[in-house]
């Protein structure tokens, strides 16, 4: 039978005690390097007895908060004290981190949608079936941090998947209240199982993310948000148990999108100019945007309107629109149920 042993490579030992900084190894063979590798960097920290939290971030490559606060965290590492495995990989999707893009520049995979990967397909698959066969077995709690990117903005958000074990929700719950977003969005996968997300759901592991800016830029605040709630969320599951972390700043909005009403696309191309603002609580058939002809600039421009009432939690960032661009999201107050 043929090997589903991951062909990346680490000088990691999960398994030994202490700080290990180290890399995870791809294979690249390209006409530059007949027998490269691509490093992406990896730190574990190994304590006592605890759970395994794995972080990642940089699962696209032009989201810069969640990067920044674990790259922050990593310096903090050598002098915590913790119980159980921390596993933090700050920008799991390298390629396409070092190149500031969504997907990466090798093979414009877009590592979101490509899980469970394959051990022998392109380098984001390749990724992909490391985390799915190495990283998330060895993880009780698995939390993935984006933000926006360049094509968009987006309202700092934790994105809350309970889990399908109803005896677990309660500790799940216990967490997304400890990181304490100033929203949470209740997700619903629709179907769509090519996600990092999904493939944990299928471990049957705890799972958050979040989106925490946008713009292709690092926000100050959103970094911070990261921080403290990392923090909270570590010290609630007893990694840290001698931390001292921040109160919470904020009184969650829980909210949920709720199908195709909530999106908004453009059905022209065009220049896009919005008539809404990010946190904006707009109304069903309210004006949304109006989408310019650049080449018949007398011409009366398209209006996009709302189909639904809702928050705008995201918005678009380019305003050169084609037929099909998402211009906006918008989610309504929910409960946890």
């Amino acid at each position: 039978m043929p090997s589903t042993q991951s062909l990346i490579s680490t000088d990691i030992d999960y398994e030994r005690p202490g700080l290990q900084n180290g890399t995870l190894r791809v294979p690249y063979s390209h006409d530059r390097s007949a027998y490269g590798h691509i490093p992406i960097p990896i730190t574990v920290l190994k304590g006592g007895d605890g759970p395994t939290v794995l972080l990642t971030g940089g699962n696209h490559g032009d989201e810069y908060e969640g990067p920044v606060a674990l790259m922050k965290l990593i310096r903090r590492l050598p002098s915590m004290s913790i119980k159980g495995r921390l596993i933090v990989v700050p920008a799991l999707n390298f390629p396409a981190f070092i190149n500031g893009s969504r997907t990466s520049p090798i093979d414009r995979g877009n590592l979101n949608r490509v899980f469970p990967g394959a051990r022998n397909g392109h380098i984001t698959e390749m990724i992909a079936h490391y985390a799915d066969t190495e990283l998330f077995p060895r993880a009780d709690v698995v939390i993935d941090l984006h933000a926006g990117g360049a094509s968009f903005n987006h309202l700092p958000t934790v994105l809350a998947a309970p889990p399908a074990d109803i005896s677990r929700s309660a500790e799940y719950r216990r967490l997304v209240q400890a990181f304490a977003a100033p929203q949470t969005m209740l997700m619903d996968l629709l179907g769509e199982d090519r996600t990092y997300g999904a493939a944990v759901e299928r471990h049957g592991k705890l799972f958050l993310c979040g989106e925490f800016g946008g713009y292709a830029a690092c926000d100050p605040d959103g970094v911070a948000i990261v921080e403290d709630g990392l923090r909270r969320v570590l010290h609630t599951l007893g990694v840290t148990p001698d931390d001292r972390p921040p109160a919470p700043r904020h009184d969650t909005r829980w909210l949920k999108v709720e199908g195709a009403r909530h999106y908004v696309f453009a059905s022209r191309a065009g220049v896009a100019e919005p008539v809404f603002g990010l946190g904006d609580q707009v109304k069903k058939d309210q004006l949304a945007a109006r989408v310019f002809d650049p080449y018949a600039p007398w011409s009366e421009p398209q209006e996009i309107r709302f189909a639904g009432d809702g928050v705008v939690v995201c918005m678009r960032s380019f305003a050169r629109v084609e037929p099909g661009d998402c211009i906006a999201v918008l989610a309504a107050d929910a409960q946890w149920q």
